[in-house]
């Protein structure tokens, strides 16, 4: 594996949840394959999931890391060619890139889309531009399209709980009173039918994500249908892909509530957090037996490292 951006950059997603598995269960068997490597953690946006986990993930294969606050620890970054830079930004990406790559021997970028262009935010201008100037492997930690390190410790949670061999798995839009980008979601619905799963996505009309992500999903706008004899629901919030950026919708209902989880085959609820409570999900819901939040959240270590021990072997 040279980089990690998305399922695409995974050979075989079998072997890599066998893997994943055998470092979950020892997962400091491998903690001096990275002694004297460097991994460089950039952060263009807020974290704690991602910083924390991608961090351990690095320090159990004996890494040393670096957490960089692009923007705020570092000068800012100029990330668009052939403009004047007389404004606040005082450094260009290609220039930073190349620099953090001497520094670092693999590189995790994590960048939110701006929401306000979409070709822009959909071009992954950041997150290409290391690829292509840091010159060492760099790990997408999100970007403005995907969320694969969330994504892959998705899968793994659903593997570890699920009781069929093709569990229905419902992606399930939630209300916020904030515009989300539609990295989760887009990313999520790639791993879960890359891992074989009968995946159902459920939203509002105006809420479809882009086919790219969901080839191979079943769209179903009926939410007691989409609910219905679900093993597994993910509930979030994303705004709008075709009506860029926007919010279309602000209907409770879709909160993912008891009267919703009564419908499924008593699924278990996932989501990748921070989450709204009372807003995308009822406490009674995150609460309970069934709520799979903080193994999820646990398994981003899982993720990771995993990536990362697969990065290490071929560099």
């Amino acid at each position: 594996m040279k980089h990690f951006t998305s399922i695409h950059d995974v050979a075989n997603l079998k072997e890599l949840l066998a893997e994943a598995f055998l470092i979950k269960d020892n997962p400091f068997q491998h903690e001096n394959l990275g002694k004297h490597r460097t991994m460089g953690l950039l952060f263009f946006n807020s974290s704690l999931r991602t910083r924390l986990s991608t961090q351990k993930a690095a320090q159990n294969l004996g890494m040393n890391t670096m957490v960089l606050n692009i923007n705020e620890d570092s000068w800012k970054i100029e990330t668009e060619f052939g403009v004047v830079m007389n404004g606040d930004k005082a450094e260009h990406i290609k220039e930073a890139a190349a620099v953090i790559g001497r520094y670092c021997d693999i590189i995790g970028v994590r960048s939110f889309p701006a929401l306000k262009d979409r070709n822009a935010d959909y071009s992954e201008s950041v997150i290409n531009q290391f690829i292509q100037y840091a010159g060492v492997p760099v790990v997408s930690m999100e970007s403005a399209t995907r969320h694969p390190l969330q994504s892959f410790a998705d899968i793994i949670t659903i593997e570890q709980y699920k009781k069929t061999e093709r569990p229905r798995v419902l992606l399930a839009w939630a209300p916020h009173c904030r515009a989300l980008p539609q990295s989760v979601p887009n990313s999520f619905a790639e791993w879960a039918v890359a891992a074989g799963y009968e995946v159902v996505i459920t939203h509002p009309e105006g809420y479809e994500l882009d086919p790219v992500f969901t080839r191979g999903a079943t769209i179903e706008y009926d939410r007691e249908k989409a609910y219905g004899n679900a093993d597994f629901v993910y509930a979030k919030n994303w705004s709008s892909y075709c009506n860029y950026g926007k919010i279309l919708c602000e209907d409770l209902a879709w909160t993912c509530n008891a009267k919703n989880m009564a419908l499924t085959s008593h699924a278990k609820f996932m989501h990748c957090l921070p989450v709204r409570r009372n807003l995308v999900v009822s406490d009674e819901v995150i609460d309970s037996e069934n709520s799979l939040v903080i193994e999820e959240a646990a398994n981003r270590v899982v993720s990771a490292q995993t990536v990362l021990w697969k990065i290490l072997q071929s560099i």
